[in-house]
């Protein structure tokens, strides 16, 4: 069918609604839970920096660097270089947050060096998503106003590889926390009941990739019905 513009609104847009909404609620969940968690010590009195060490030296990565960096949850494993990089706030604090966010990023590591598929997949898509979640709309656009199906069809099909990114970020990030809390309690880092809230923590940012990835795939369908809808115009 077609989709009137009427005063330059694009009805397709409704269509990403639910993802804006989870990603709303995603954003207030990770920072209401970043913000209690941060404010409470754990018992051993370990700082994120420490548990990470911890974790790394327990599995046989003790090779892996650990750089401090500037920024707000700005922690990530760098596969390519083998590189931990905490935020100063994780690193240099003895919150249960910090406990989890640093156990997180150290179960990224362990992913990479035990060769976990799903995030060898990720990083050999992160190229292509890099350049199709900007091309695949410039090629969409072209194709419209060339009245060119091939440049449309491309510019979908690369979309998808922009979507297979964050649908493969999913188990990664799940299976990085599990890994993160297992390695907390194998190692005695937090109590029981510290532990319980780590895993509601890492149960928040969980959110955030859960909201990335409903944004994307509705993404796509917006891409598909925007170009069914110039066929039919």
């Amino acid at each position: 069918m077609f989709y009137p513009r009427y005063y330059y609104f694009d009805p397709t847009y409704l269509v990403l609604l639910p993802a804006i909404i989870i990603s709303l609620v995603a954003q207030i969940k990770v920072s209401s839970s970043y913000s209690k968690y941060s404010k409470m010590r754990n018992s051993r009195g370990i700082t994120g920096i420490e548990a990470a060490r911890r974790i790394l030296y327990a599995n046989g990565l003790g090779d892996v660097q650990i750089q401090v960096i500037s920024g707000n949850l700005s922690d990530h494993y760098d596969p390519t270089r083998r590189v931990l990089r905490l935020s100063g706030d994780v690193a240099n604090s003895t919150s249960i947050a910090s406990i989890a966010v640093a156990a997180h990023e150290c179960g990224h590591a362990i992913q990479h060096a035990t060769g976990y598929s799903p995030l060898k997949l990720r990083s050999a898509i992160v190229p292509v998503a890099n350049i199709a979640s900007s091309l695949s709309w410039v090629l969409l656009v072209m194709g419209i106003i060339f009245a060119s199906d091939s440049l449309v069809t491309i510019g979908i099909v690369a979309f998808v590889g922009y979507v297979l990114f964050h649908v493969v970020t999913l188990p990664v990030e799940f299976n990085a926390s599990s890994r993160a809390l297992a390695q907390i309690e194998g190692l005695g880092l937090s109590t029981a009941d510290e532990i319980h809230h780590e895993k509601k923590m890492l149960s928040a940012c969980a959110l955030t990739y859960i909201s990335a990835a409903i944004m994307a795939v509705l993404q796509l369908l917006r891409l598909i019905l925007i170009a069914r809808s110039r066929d039919r115009d």
